[in-house]
């Protein structure tokens, strides 16, 4: 069984004094509903509701939106259900199959006798169904597949190992030989795996190939669904634009291009495409900075953005096999490799990579810095407690030049340049491995 870090963010919820109903959303298949299943076990009644699985149970909430009336329609339907006040979970899966259930979180959230929970996928919460939404009585959870930490508990690794390089990230040190190796190579199989859960679950049980099997259904899955889900006027565009992501990516230039995706193509005909693959949690959009100055935000442009895909797994099994066989064997990552199948896309990967591990740690606003004549280029740039992170990302020994360049400013404290090498730190520049990303 997997472990998920959002077990503990439910159990915050179910703490709370005066909770509203929660929705979990995210992409398909991240694990929202076996999140759910396994959360019920704190409660002794628990009744679920999938609307996609079984249609009828939109007739429940065809009528008057009472709780008592809801009450008496799910007990009358569902044999052995039973609610009682502070002892029972309703679990509302796949919601935006029926409106009328959106709107009722409403009346559970006034009523607050019972703690009630809707997971829906992204793919059709936002755009399928016209009804009021319930503003102001829900609070929500986005949830990503699985991170490279809850990755690393599939694979054996305890959390007393985990809080040991966790030490050694925050103290800037380098770990022993052994244990970097051992770290790097779990890394490579994340990135070619990624943290959809029955993509892990089908490699720590059978291996890489049926990982690989697991992996393109999923994606097929997807196109599928935003052919099923987006409005009929963008369904073309926004699958052209979402199969593009990986050709834009492995080039040396990433910046999205909508040429890639249709010759002469222009941002006003697929912007509406992307904010939709945007708000469906498969992409994640990153905008360029002008200048380093705060908020950072107000300094971005949202025109120069690049596109990543949510899930590092799911990129890499768009390409050839034989692409997942040359990241798990090129043991030099330090240096330019020689493996004509990894070539170019190299750089872009460990890019993409970085990107997951960001987007799956909750950073929500990120962006790069590239100068306009391309002289100086920073991958990731943050904004935290210590002010604003410039994140160089380098697939080998390179120096970090760019990086190196911005820490001459007054105004920024401290750099990493993340690379496969064992942490070190020189004057501002703090170098880390890609695993210790985690913990940021």
């Amino acid at each position: 069984m997997l472990k998920r870090k959002v077990l503990d963010q439910l159990n915050i919820w179910k703490n709370k004094a005066n909770k509203k109903s929660l929705i979990i959303t995210g992409a398909r298949q991240v694990g929202k509903t076996f999140a759910v299943r396994e959360f019920a076990k704190e409660y002794p009644y628990f009744t679920e509701l999938n609307f996609l699985e079984n249609p009828g149970y939109t007739r429940l909430f065809s009528g008057a939106l009472s709780v008592e009336q809801l009450i008496k329609n799910i007990e009358f339907e569902i044999p052995g259900a039973r609610f009682e006040k502070g002892r029972t979970l309703l679990f509302l899966d796949e919601i935006q199959e029926c409106g009328e259930a959106l709107q009722s979180l409403k009346f559970w959230a006034l009523d607050g006798r019972y703690d009630v929970i809707a997971t829906g996928s992204a793919l059709g919460m936002n755009f399928k169904q016209n009804v009021s939404f319930p503003v102001g009585y829900v609070e929500y959870i986005d949830m990503y597949a699985l991170d490279f930490e809850e990755f690393l508990w599939a694979r054996g690794i305890t959390e007393r190992s985990i809080e040991d390089l966790k030490e050694s990230f925050h103290l800037y040190a380098p770990v022993s030989g052994a244990i970097h190796s051992k770290m790097v190579s779990l890394l490579k199989e994340y990135m070619v795996t990624g943290g959809m859960p029955e993509v892990v679950t089908a490699f720590c049980e059978g291996g890489i190939r049926e990982a690989d099997e697991v992996q393109r259904r999923i994606y097929r899955d997807y196109l599928n669904d935003i052919a099923h889900y987006a409005p009929a006027d963008i369904r073309i565009k926004a699958r052209d634009c979402y199969r593009s992501v990986p050709v834009q990516l492995t080039q040396e230039n990433h910046k999205f291009q909508y040429s890639v995706v249709e010759k002469k193509a222009t941002a006003s005909k697929f912007t509406t495409s992307i904010e939709w693959l945007m708000s469906s949690y498969i992409v994640k959009k990153i905008c360029n900075i002008k200048r380093f100055d705060y908020p950072l935000k107000a300094f971005s442009d949202e025109s120069n953005f690049r596109l990543y895909m949510t899930d590092i797994g799911l990129l890499v099994s768009t390409f050839d096999f034989s692409l997942k066989q040359a990241i798990l064997a090129d043991e030099e990552m330090e240096n330019p490799t020689v493996n004509i199948v990894l070539g170019l896309a190299k750089g872009g990967l460990y890019e993409s990579l970085v990107a997951d591990m960001l987007i799956k740690g909750g950073h929500k606003d990120i962006y790069f810095y590239k100068e306009p004549k391309n002289t100086s280029e920073i991958e990731f740039v943050l904004e935290g407690e210590e002010g604003i992170l410039p994140i160089e990302v380098k697939a080998g020994r390179k120096k970090a030049n760019s990086l190196n360049k911005i820490l001459e400013s007054d105004r920024i404290k401290r750099g990493w340049k993340l690379s496969l090498q064992n942490a070190g730190v020189s004057g501002k520049r703090v170098t880390l491995p890609i695993y210790m990303l985690m913990f940021l």
